[in-house]
């Protein structure tokens, strides 16, 4: 049975590839200006070092051990989110160990670098070990008040994938093939 990892679905993808966030800057800018408003915020974010690929924040796509379902529970029961989260997998063996990483994320408000040992060696076995969220991340997301972020993933461990992936890597939540769309801008 292969190892999963899951991501947030790209809504209106360009393109034949999964792209970060610098690669989409030129190629898509209407996209880029769409996608990085997640970080509106927290810009600073983007630059901060990925300490084993040798890049930034914005060079890699991330992928989460965790399945959706059980961070957004937990949302549900704060009463913060309804409804179910919209998400592709992809088989973890895919991933090159020399362009993937794990980080062990740390909720942190103030957004800070990771310091180089909250990085992992990426392995399929590494990152289904950390398929279970801690339960001081559930109980997070469980109380969060009205008035603060939602942030799901703030302390959900991430891997990290420096450069593009072929969409055809990826399917839906259903197990179903997510459509090559080509160029339209």
């Amino acid at each position: 049975m292969p190892i999963l990892l899951y991501k947030a679905a790209v809504q209106n993808l360009l393109g034949d590839d999964l792209l970060p966030l610098n690669l989409i800057r030129h190629r898509y800018p209407a996209l880029y200006d769409r996608e990085r408003l997640k970080y509106a915020r927290r810009p600073h974010v983007m630059d901060h070092p990925v300490h084993p690929l040798g890049c930034r924040w914005a060079d890699v796509l991330f992928f989460s051990p965790v399945h959706p379902t059980l961070i957004f529970d937990a949302l549900r029961e704060a009463g913060r989110v309804s409804g179910q989260p919209d998400y592709w997998t992809i088989d973890a063996e895919l991933l090159s160990p020399e362009r993937t990483c794990i980080l062990l994320k740390r909720h942190d408000p103030l957004f800070q670098p990771q310091p180089a040992d909250d990085y992992l060696p990426f392995t399929p076995e590494a990152a289904a070990a950390l398929a279970v969220p801690s339960a001081q991340a559930l109980e997070r997301l469980r109380t969060l008040t009205p008035t603060e972020p939602i942030l799901p993933w703030a302390d959900i461990p991430h891997v990290l994938h420096r450069g593009p992936i072929p969409v055809t890597s990826l399917r839906t939540s259903d197990g179903g093939v997510i459509r090559s769309r080509r160029d339209r801008q």
